[in-house]
């Protein structure tokens, strides 16, 4: 059977971007669901405190802003806060070694990353994660070679929402910006896709929470990865 008979493609009333010869992706909370391993990072940092655990779904909300806004969920502080540092530390070394124990790729986007391969369509990372954890985690994952950038958080001197990784990775994998796609889950990644020049669609099924995403300027939104073929135009 064709393949665009078993996927679910996007609604038909979904735009068709012409011209598209790469997508590129956030990490956390489009690629792959890491909220789980970065929950239990957090809830190892309360521990060591004596604090209370707090549960997946509290914590998936805030997974897409990274330690600064973990710890500002768990322990209510701010990067000035006199702990703060010593806390950060805590919880970034416990993520270094468990980095991939519960991450998993969001639904159907190893067929999406198939599909994408298979027309030549290349694919690549955008983060805000730094590289010291980008790399292994794509390594895990057993996507790390496949891509065709893995752009970090500290990669560029200006991370997302400023445009200049998503512009690095046009360079890098010689396509241009009016020619990607650029799918996120977080109001920073469309705004980085609008100063790039570049077509921002939002994962609604990532770590969006309650947001408004009619306020966000992306030129469409999926609930499922592989809804995003329907977006590209044959």
């Amino acid at each position: 059977m064709p393949f665009k008979d078993v996927l679910p493609y996007a609604p038909t009333n979904a735009p068709k971007l012409p011209m598209i010869r790469a997508v590129l992706f956030d990490l956390d909370g489009t690629f792959a669901d890491t909220a789980p391993d970065l929950a239990a990072a957090l809830n190892h940092t309360l521990a060591m405190r004596n604090l209370p655990q707090l549960p997946l779904e509290i914590v998936r909300t805030q997974a897409s802003h990274g330690s600064r806004g973990l710890l500002k969920i768990g322990f209510g502080i701010e990067p000035d806060a006199p702990e703060y540092d010593t806390l950060r530390d805590i919880f970034l070394d416990y993520y270094a070694h468990h980095i991939c124990v519960h991450t998993r790729l969001f639904g159907d986007m190893a067929e999406l990353i198939d599909e994408l391969e298979r027309r030549d369509i290349k694919w690549g990372i955008v983060t805000n994660k730094p590289h010291r954890y980008t790399v292994p985690l794509m390594l895990a994952l057993g996507y790390a070679e496949r891509a065709a950038c893995l752009i970090s958080g500290d990669t560029c001197a200006r991370a997302k929402p400023h445009p200049d990784p998503l512009l690095k990775a046009c360079e890098l994998i010689g396509v241009a910006p009016g020619q990607c796609l650029y799918l996120g889950d977080d109001l920073r990644d469309m705004q980085a896709a609008n100063a790039a020049a570049m077509h921002g669609i939002i994962a609604r099924y990532g770590y969006v929470g309650e947001a408004s995403l009619d306020s966000w300027n992306a030129q469409g939104i999926i609930d499922a990865p592989t809804e995003l073929l329907g977006m590209i135009a044959s």
